[in-house]
């Protein structure tokens, strides 16, 4: 096996447990807050604080990579993240859980952007298009079959086994890293934005942690009080982003159209989705009754509707434009998300696969259109400065999505029967997903390009 593909292996290996992780962990939160006595609104937090850590490193793993160097980090990562799982599994309190949650994130969190960069720096030209086909086989077949495994360790064994599922393969991944990547010569790094990280750092737990609180039970002020602190230290940030002249998280970029409305996109329509499958996780399980594995199985509908999408994306989105295809997605996740809302017993079944198949047709189709679009206008440093915006707001939309939506249900559960707050949330999110389509129009005629790569 030649060296580029000794990396790719490592990196592809690595996306795949990060996948894992984020979707078969989802399957197993009812049974964890029945376990842990949390309510369903707390225990998203055991994938926010997963997300949450991923986002946190992503700005600063470049520079620990030229500073401690590429092998060094990756493998400690891997590392990290085994001994971070093996305490998940082991927690007998919430709270510990959450910890470990967020250092297994931000471990992972290393690994993602440094083996994409090495493994597409060394993968050029047509070349490319032949990684991000094996990229796009991981990003389906690891949502696809993560919740139908994680259903089946939570049906016949414990929640437990869920984060100790992942220890071989991460292992794995930390020996070929050290054994397989070389460390690459490069002048020293320059300081990290530290101050511009404790900023986007503290606006996003603030709003996370009020979304989260507020609802559920918890004194008003104190969600208040965290989403006031969210807030100012978001707008803390712009101010210091207008005068540091290297701010970790370039917001001037944001002006450009293809690059803001891909951002917004991924809030509509991935994000929006994580806390739609979440929510319906719970419903599924604790109010039709249906198993774990049952439950997770709806994800292998989701992804098959996604592959179709991506694939015609790539075939057509030259042809068709960004414009009509964020269109198309929109109305079809919408479309999905809103069937959901005629569901209220098992007998439904029927709908519930339509929806899966809609949802993941909008779902595909949005974040495979969104990650062309969003840096066709970016060269030299400013498409560094442009991924590192699109991959912390990647994180940032799954743990925003769930928290929104979660809040929301537990806002109207305190006036409607759970089915009701269910389908009236659902309805809410289905109109939110619709908001950006008066902003299409924008979007001028796109470059051309060789082939549409894909997200998860």
């Amino acid at each position: 096996m030649t060296y580029r593909y000794k990396v790719a292996v490592v990196f592809l290996l690595g996306f795949f447990i990060d996948c894992i992780n984020i979707f078969m962990s989802a399957v197993a939160l009812p049974s964890i807050a029945e376990h842990l006595q949390v309510s369903s609104a707390s225990v998203a937090w055991v994938a926010n604080a997963y997300i949450l850590g991923l986002t946190l490193v992503i700005p600063i793993s470049t520079w620990l990579a030229g500073r401690f160097g590429h092998r060094q980090i990756i493998a400690a990562s891997m590392l990290l993240f085994s001994l971070a799982g093996l305490l998940c599994g082991r927690a007998d309190y919430f709270a510990s859980l959450v910890f470990w949650r967020l250092v297994q994130g931000m471990a992972g969190g290393l690994l993602i952007p440094l083996g994409q960069a090495l493994t597409f720096n060394l993968f050029q030209g047509p070349q490319r298009a032949r990684i991000s086909t094996l990229v796009m086989a991981v990003a389906l077949l690891a949502p696809a079959l993560s919740p139908t495994l994680g259903g089946a360790i939570v049906d016949h064994s414990s929640w437990r086994w869920v984060f100790f599922a992942s220890l071989p393969l991460s292992l794995l991944t930390a020996v070929l890293a050290w054994c397989w990547i070389g460390n690459q010569d490069q002048p020293p790094p320059a300081r990290p934005d530290v101050r511009g990280l404790l900023l986007v750092s503290a606006a996003l737990a603030g709003l996370l942690l009020g979304m989260s609180l507020y609802g559920s039970g918890y004194p008003a002020y104190q969600a208040l009080a965290c989403l006031a602190g969210g807030l100012l230290s978001a707008v803390g940030y712009g101010l210091h982003c207008r005068r540091c002249p290297q701010p970790i998280v370039d917001l001037h970029l944001l002006r450009n159209v293809r690059l803001g409305l891909s951002v917004g996109i991924y809030h509509a329509i991935p994000g929006i989705f994580t806390g739609v499958n979440l929510l319906s996780l719970f419903f599924l399980q604790d109010n039709l009754h249906l198993s774990a594995q049952q439950s997770g199985m709806f994800m292998l509908l989701y992804a098959a509707g996604a592959l179709l999408a991506m694939l015609a994306c790539g075939r057509f989105y030259n042809r068709l434009g960004a414009a009509r295809l964020f269109a198309i997605a929109l109305v079809l996740h919408s479309a999905g998300i809103a069937t959901l809302c005629w569901v209220d017993a098992s007998r439904d079944l029927p709908l519930l696969i339509g929806a899966y198949l809609l949802m993941g047709l909008g779902g595909g189709a949005g974040a495979n259109t969104a990650q062309t679009t969003a840096l066709l206008d970016f060269s030299g440093s400013d498409t560094h400065q442009a991924s590192v915006i699109w991959n912390i707001n990647r994180q940032m939309a799954f743990s925003l999505g769930a928290a929104w939506l979660l809040m929301l249900y537990n806002l109207l559960l305190g006036h409607l029967p759970a089915t009701s707050a269910f389908h009236l949330s659902l309805l809410l999110a289905a109109l939110a997903g619709l908001l950006l389509l008066p902003f299409l129009g924008k979007l001028n005629p796109q470059k051309k390009v060789l082939h549409a790569p894909v997200d998860r």
